[in-house]
Parts: structure tokens; C-alpha cells; sequence
């Protein structure tokens, strides 16, 4: 049995900060040293830098070392800061309120994909062990104003501390922080608080925000009228599907071998996200807010496209094979498709993309209604990329088998994302087949734009989610690709020549909004023609102005 010899708050307070400044901040210091200048003064500014947190910790713990607080505080923030640690090193991510956005609203696939025997050391030896030991080791407490006293005499010696640090430091430590914003979602435990701050800020916000209608005067142009037949516009939502590696975009590795043989495709080359993550990309798309101006309390607690589609007249139904539609699709039919029985598509509590074509043909049949259907893939979901398309699929190999990816080769990464993206491209050719082969009785159209690009290894991030200013080109740079039959093309006025010329236009997913209510023909005030990519290649609102 373990015998502890009692510590005074302010020596366990000050073990706590150097436990957490040094344990749990492995990837900040790896950072860190890359960003300093080279040499002695890199090393002291490095050395500042860490004394300045370390008295910071100090300070802050000091306020909170009362009996019955202290130790489930720092168990609380032993066993997050291990989780937060293993994703920090594993993959470079950076915790903030977006990130903790990722995890509430994930799904169980998605969780298992992260977790392995590394994940359980790093919680078992940096966070269980040390709580054990916290907990069994006994705290000295004074009387209360003692207590107290001695609370401010710390504090006083750290606000003198830091204050002394950072003069003598002044030049160096004021640049760095000027230069190097990502540091403050670097260091664990703040990013954790600063996160779940913004994160709780966010969801009250947005529970004590009243519901708005958006787009109420939306009504379909006259021009419905003329068309002969029922039509079908598919949307897909792809994931994690970066630009510089579909080869219909110009990668030099042939991953989209069947959509460079469709006919009729267009692929635009310069678009840009909203986010870096699903839980951002997906609502400020159809919300008909401007990246810079998006605000998530606003998104999910007003309408958006699809109501606006729907309030029009349009069928508009969402299939998903991921994570949900992000509040997106609360109002039109909902058709979950990720945990179907399918036993070729489906396995181990997943489906593979092409589930979301099962029934098109019949759908199409049947059609009574113009539809808009939008599908949302499971696409290039990391990190386990291995598991995003059959065996039988594989076209690069050797691919990393494991969702460490840092234990792996470059090679061997992109061979499984790029496998993914292989996959992707059957199952989008395999879609506008049963488009086409449908357009003597509808008019089929389809489009196709990624949620958010992804990193493989880059700049040392993997995956996704890095916060939009400081994140690089890999996860902002996403395709955008369509197609229409040609009696759409007719119907709905599209000059896909015009098109053409402008697939190296600059676009973004801003422009998504309002090009689906231009070229679906739906008049309401909320639309802007600036931002309507179709715009300027429909002869007939052309010859209106």
C-alpha cells in the first residue's frame, strides 16, 4: 500500500502545471521548436515561453485548490488532456470549438475508427495512472483564511512572475503570439476549456434563439410550364475529398478513370469550402450565409435550401450513408441508409458509398414529382481509409491498415485515400449511367461538391478540421463537378459550353445556395444572381437583363 507524506495545495498545485505543461503538451513543444528562431535565442525564447505557462497554470490551479474541488479538477483535466494529447500527436489536430462540435456530433463508426491500443496507453498512462496517484495522495489543507491567505501570496509571486518573464522576454514573446495564433490551441489544458467554452457558448445561443422562416416568398418561374417531363436533380455531398487528387481535376495519378470517360462532365478546378469539417461545411452551404459572414446559432435555427426547395414545390429527400445531415435536412424525408443489411455493400456496422443508388432506377420510374435528392457520402472518411471501399476496389497498393497514421508510410496513405477517391469516382459514374439511362423519361442532372478537403501528412496534420484561417490549402481546396442530360440542359436553360470556359473560374461553397434556386428556376428574395454560378450561362435570364 502506497503512503504518502501530506502536500500543502500549493506544492501539488505547482506539481499539477509541470505534470500538464510537460505531459500533456508534446505536440505543442515539437511545434514550438519549429517556429522559434534557430540557435540560443530560439532556446530561450522557448524557455520563456514555458516558464510564462507554467506560472500561468500555477495561478490558475492556485484559484481553484479548495478541498473537494481540487482533485476531481485535475483528474477531470489528467484524463482529457490524455485524450486531447493522443489526437494532438496521432494527427496534428488543434482543439477548439469546431473541433468539439466534430465529437458531439459524430457517430459511433466514426469514434471506433480513432480508437486503438496507442489511444488506451495514452489514457491509461497519462491520465488514469496519475489520477490514481492524485487521488490516494493526501492534500495538507489549512484553516480557511490561512487558506486563503496563503492562495494570495501565490498568486501575488506568479502575477509578479509572469509580469517579469514577459518584460524581460518582451520583443520575442509578444512576436511569437502575434505570429503564431495556433499556439493557444496547442497548449493543453486552456485549448480544452477555451473549447468547451465556445462550444456550450454556441448550443445555449442557439437554444434561446427563436426558429426563422427563410425564403417564404419562394415560388418556381413560369418557365416550370413548359417542361414535358418530371425532374431529378441529385445533389452529392462527397467527404473529405480534396481537388488535388481527383484526375479529372488534373492529378497526376489516375483516380477518376470512369468520370474522364463521361460524357457531358464538367469539373471546376478552383473551389473552396466553407469549413474544414463536416460540422461546419454541411450547414453553411445550404444556409445561404457567405463563409465569412456564417454564424452556426443562426444556421440551426433557420430554414435553408432544402425548406426553400421543398416550400417551392420540389420533392426533396436525403439519403445518408455518414453522420447525419447537420440539422440541414430536419424538414424534408430523411433516409438513413449507413446501417443497412446489405451483405456486399455492407459490414461491420458500415456501408460502402454505392448503397445510396439502391432503388435510383425504380425511384426514377416512378417519379410523380419534380425532386431534388441529395446523398451524402461516407466518401473519404479517415482515417481509416481501408474501410471507405471494397476490397475488390483496390487499385493502389501498399495501403496503411491502420488508423495511426503517422506509423505508416507517405505512400502507403495515399494509397488509401487515393483508393478512396477511385471508389468515389465508380460510384458517381455508375450514377450519371442510371441518369442517363433514364433521360428519355426524366430530366437528370447531377452535381457533386465535398463537404472539406483532407490532409495526409502535410506540414505534419492528418485529416481534417484544422480552424479555417491557420488550416492549409489540402482541406479548403475540395472538387465541384456536374453533369446534366440533355433535355435538363434544354429545360432548364444551362449552355454547358458557356459552362466550360468558366470551369477555371474561382468559386466557393458560398455559391452553392444560389446556383441550386438559379437553375432550379425558384424565384424568392433571398436569392442573389452574383453568386449564382449558372448564372451567366442561361440564355434566357441572359436575355431578361
Amino acid at each position: 500500500m502506497l503512503n504518502f507524506k501530506p502536500l500543502r495545495t500549493e506544492w501539488v498545485t505547482l506539481l499539477a502545471s509541470l505534470y500538464l505543461l510537460i505531459g500533456m503538451n508534446m505536440f505543442l513543444w515539437g511545434h514550438l521548436q519549429e517556429v522559434v528562431p534557430a540557435g540560443l535565442s530560439g532556446l530561450w525564447l522557448s524557455l520563456a515561453f514555458a516558464v510564462l505557462m507554467l506560472f500561468a497554470f500555477n495561478m490558475i490551479l492556485t484559484l481553484f485548490a479548495f478541498r473537494y474541488v481540487l482533485k476531481p479538477l485535475l483528474i477531470l483535466m489528467f484524463m482529457s488532456g490524455a485524450g486531447v494529447a493522443y489526437f494532438m500527436n496521432q494527427y496534428g489536430v488543434l482543439i477548439d470549438a469546431g473541433m468539439f462540435r466534430n465529437m458531439a456530433e459524430t457517430n459511433t463508426a466514426e469514434v471506433l475508427d480513432l480508437m486503438s491500443l496507442k489511444f488506451a496507453g495514452y489514457i491509461l498512462l497519462l491520465g488514469v495512472l496519475p489520477s490514481l496517484l492524485l487521488w490516494k495522495a493526501p492534500i495538507a489543507y489549512r484553516s480557511w483564511h490561512r487558506e486563503l491567505l496563503g492562495k494570495l501570496v501565490v498568486s501575488g509571486a506568479c502575477v509578479v512572475a509572469l509580469g517579469s518573464v514577459a518584460l524581460v522576454n518582451y520583443q520575442g514573446l509578444s512576436s511569437l503570439f502575434r505570429n503564431h495564433h495556433e499556439l493557444r490551441l496547442m497548449l493543453t489544458p486552456s485549448n480544452i476549456v477555451g473549447a468547451s467554452i465556445g462550444y456550450v457558448s454556441e448550443r445555449v445561443g442557439t437554444a434561446s434563439r427563436p426558429f426563422q422562416h427563410y425564403g417564404e416568398d419562394a415560388r418556381r418561374d413560369a418557365a416550370w410550364q413548359k417542361h414535358e417531363r418530371k425532374s431529378l436533380t441529385v445533389l452529392v455531398v462527397g467527404e473529405s475529398a480534396r481537388a488535388d487528387h481527383f484526375g479529372v481535376l488534373g492529378y497526376d495519378r489516375d483516380t477518376t478513370p470512369n468520370l474522364a470517360r463521361q460524357q457531358g462532365l464538367l469539373a471546376f478546378s478552383d473551389v473552396h469550402s466553407c469549413g474544414t469539417e463536416t460540422a461546419v461545411s454541411v450547414p453553411c452551404m445550404f444556409s445561404g450565409m457567405k463563409r465569412k459572414d456564417y454564424d452556426a446559432r443562426v444556421a440551426k435555427n433557420r430554414e435553408g435550401l432544402l425548406d426553400i426547395l421543398q416550400r417551392a414545390g420540389l420533392a426533396v429527400q436525403w439519403r445518408d450513408n455518414q453522420s447525419g445531415c447537420k440539422g440541414t435536412c430536419d424538414r424534408v424525408q430523411f433516409i438513413d441508409v449507413s446501417n443497412l443489411k446489405d451483405p456486399e455493400l455492407c459490414a461491420n456496422g458500415e456501408c460502402h458509398d454505392q448503397i445510396l443508388l439502391q432503388g435510383l432506377g425504380e425511384l426514377i420510374d416512378n417519379l410523380d414529382k419534380d425532386t431534388v435528392l441529395v446523398l451524402h457520402q461516407m466518401g473519404s472518411h479517415g482515417p481509416e481509409y481501408f474501410k471507405r471501399y471494397p476490397g475488390a476496389d483496390q487499385r493502389f497498393a501498399p495501403v496503411c491498415q491502420s488508423n495511426a497514421l503517422n506509423q505508416c508510410s507517405e505512400q502507403e496513405i495515399i494509397n488509401g485515400y487515393d483508393n478512396t477517391l477511385a471508389y468515389t469516382d465508380k460510384v458517381l459514374s455508375s450514377l450519371i449511367d442510371t441518369l442517363r439511362s433514364k433521360q428519355d423519361k426524366v430530366d437528370t442532372a447531377m452535381i457533386y461538391l465535398s463537404d472539406h478537403g483532407e490532409s495526409l501528412g502535410e506540414y505534419n496534420l492528418f485529416l481534417h478540421g484544422t480552424p479555417y484561417a491557420i488550416a492549409p490549402e489540402q482541406q479548403k481546396h475540395v472538387p465541384l463537378l456536374t453533369w446534366f442530360s440533355d433535355s435538363y440542359k434544354e429545360d432548364f436553360g444551362v449552355d454547358t459550353d458557356c459552362l466550360a470556359k468558366l470551369s477555371d473560374a474561382p468559386l466557393s461553397q458560398d455559391n452553392l445556395f444560389h446556383s441550386m434556386l438559379g437553375l432550379l428556376q425558384v424565384h424568392t428574395e433571398v436569392y442573389q444572381q452574383s453568386l449564382d454560378m449558372f448564372a451567366s450561362c442561361r440564355p434566357w435570364l441572359t436575355a431578361k437583363r
